[in-house]
């Protein structure tokens, strides 16, 4: 047996139909394997908040090992994971195909989803994960509910803390009136003499981008069609992410079997499956048929899924971009999301901005810290201030003149984190924080372009 693994990550079948999958006592027994290994090991402490709150857990007990550890300790422990997997994919070297077979983050999952299924979930995180709903009655009334949810407005945000559980001083995303997918039926012009002209791609709209950015949609749909892409929307509903971090695996096996149903005549028709946010194309990539292995349709909507920078990097690589692209003056920082980086795809955002001419970018890996809806949550929001601060604090000595993420949500978190680091006595400059609002990389690129697609955050 080797110390450390030296061969590529893989990941098993999740087991969740496995009547033993949900047993107390042998997730319990698998925790305290897996946590006595990291004990020895640590090299994921800088990570998230889920290794020091075990480290800590453990070197605080009365032998300082973790057989005087209760069980009912590991529960913030098992919190503070956000399935980022940047411990598997990155740090452990105890993941398959090692004999240990380390998966943390999937054991997290598995942990919550047996708190899933004995009702343990609060009623108001269940309601924050329905994003379809939400997105729609909140887009039904958009100027009411941006009103409600603005920082600034010190009566709503107190009782959204209070009921809510959503802590007050978090940026929360905005809702539009008109969906991406109303907007998509608007014609774009297609350049039908661009290198790409024979390509053709689905746009898998994602929640966010259908009801609270359209504007990365648009973006994307400019930037495809000025490079000859023929390109249709389709949304049939959220891919189970914010369902997936609550343990209801059900649930996102349902919403794979339905989307993967809807997708195959554009899939059998030669379309490319394009999503426009990485934690959904990881979902539609490699988590979905984990879950369900042995659906062909969920397999076959795998291997036809691509992330967005992904797509335009290999239409670069392949046939050539259309011209037209001019310099961003000021530069980029740029921060490549976890879900991105877990696609094992190389750092595609980077890539593709780098094809902008006589623009610096700037580039951080360091995790943002918000975690999907971890982070906008009143005991978790503080946490992911300091989680995010190396990545806040890289973005802000950059001073470019756009700030961009490859996931929404991360982007504005580490510009809230830039804004907290302003005030403190480092090297950085007083105006650190960007006058610009934060933008997803097909955005710029659609900037560079001259094409319409704006940052899309106004009601």
């Amino acid at each position: 047996m080797k110390e450390g693994g030296t061969e590529a990550p893989i990941r098993h079948p999740i087991g969740w139909q496995d009547p033993g999958y949900t047993d107390a006592a042998a997730i319990d027994a698998e925790l305290r394997r897996v946590f006595d290994i990291c004990h020895g090991c640590r090299r994921c402490f800088n990570l998230c908040d889920s290794f020091p709150r075990l480290f800590d857990l453990i070197d605080e007990s009365e032998t300082g090992e973790l057989d005087s550890v209760d069980s009912a300790g590991f529960e913030p422990v098992v919190d503070a994971c956000t399935l980022c997997d940047m411990c598997f994919m990155t740090k452990c070297p105890y993941v398959p195909p090692h004999e240990f077979a380390l998966d943390f983050p999937h054991l997290m999952l598995r942990y919550r989803a047996a708190k899933h299924e004995t009702g343990q979930v609060r009623f108001f995180d269940r309601q924050i994960s329905n994003t379809d709903r939400n997105g729609k009655l909140a887009g039904a009334a958009a100027p009411l509910a941006n009103w409600g949810s603005k920082r600034s407005n010190t009566l709503t945000r107190g009782v959204l803390e209070g009921v809510a559980g959503l802590h007050r001083d978090v940026e929360l995303p905005r809702f539009h009136a008109g969906s991406f997918v109303k907007r998509a039926q608007t014609p774009v012009p297609r350049a039908t003499d661009a290198p790409a002209a024979g390509r053709k791609a689905v746009l898998y709209a994602t929640c966010f981008v259908n009801y609270n950015n359209p504007g990365i949609g648009a973006a994307a749909r400019a930037v495809l069609a000025h490079n000859g892409v023929e390109t249709e929307v389709v949304y049939p509903e959220c891919c189970g992410m914010p369902q997936l971090e609550q343990g209801d695996i059900g649930d996102v096996a349902g919403r794979a079997s339905r989307v993967a149903a809807a997708m195959a005549p554009w899939i059998g028709k030669g379309y490319t499956i394009v999503a426009l946010t990485p934690s959904c194309a990881l979902m539609l990539k490699f988590e979905w048929p984990l879950i369900l292995p042995g659906d062909l349709a969920v397999a076959r909507l795998a291997d036809a899924t691509v992330d967005i920078s992904e797509f335009v990097v290999d239409i670069a690589k392949t046939e050539g971009l259309a011209p037209g692209l001019e310099a961003l003056p000021g530069g980029i920082a740029l921060h490549l999301a976890c879900h991105a980086r877990a696609q094992n795809m190389g750092p595609k955002a980077a890539e593709m901005l780098r094809m902008i001419p006589d623009t610096e970018i700037a580039v951080t890996e360091r995790c943002s810290g918000h975690g999907g809806s971890w982070g906008v949550k009143r005991d978790n929001f503080e946490v992911a201030l300091r989680v995010g601060k190396p990545a806040a604090r890289t973005m802000a000595k950059a001073a470019k003149e756009h700030v961009a993420s490859e996931c929404p949500l991360a982007a504005k978190h580490i510009v809230q984190g830039m804004e907290a680091l302003s005030g403190e006595d480092m090297e950085i400059e007083a105006g650190a924080p960007p006058t610009r609002a934060p933008r997803n990389p097909i955005e710029l690129m659609a900037l560079a372009y001259g094409l319409a697609g704006g940052e899309g955050t106004a009601p």
